[in-house]
């Protein structure tokens, strides 16, 4: 499991409830790296000012984490975490490597504006 404050994802089964019953949601999939732990920083940060958006966090090396490692939109991607963003259970914004917080500030307001 992954040392963050965030929802933890740990099964396929928990990564289809989440994104069905939350409108919006992010979901970083990675590992405790230097590329990660400050997208996870971020996303704690965060998570108090966009309450409209649910966060969580979804272990890249664990067998049930191929919903995300393998998506489509994450063909190609080279660096961890693999960042995905949900609306309505679609992937409306994928992203990999690290983050800033002002980079996911812009993605969320663009793809989640309230």
């Amino acid at each position: 499991m992954l040392d963050t404050n965030l929802k933890h994802i740990d099964s396929a089964d928990a990564w289809q409830q989440f994104i069905s019953e939350n409108e919006n949601t992010m979901i970083c999939c990675g590992r405790m790296g230097p590329m990660c732990i400050p997208v996870y920083a971020a996303m704690e940060d965060l998570e108090g000012e966009y309450e409209h958006v649910k966060f969580a966090d979804m272990e890249f090396d664990h067998p049930e984490a191929h919903v995300i490692r393998n998506a489509p939109e994450a063909r190609g991607f080279m660096g961890l975490p693999f960042t995905m963003y949900y609306k309505n259970g679609k992937v409306v914004k994928a992203t990999s490597s690290i983050q800033s917080e002002e980079q996911i500030r812009e993605i969320l307001d663009a793809e989640f504006a309230k």
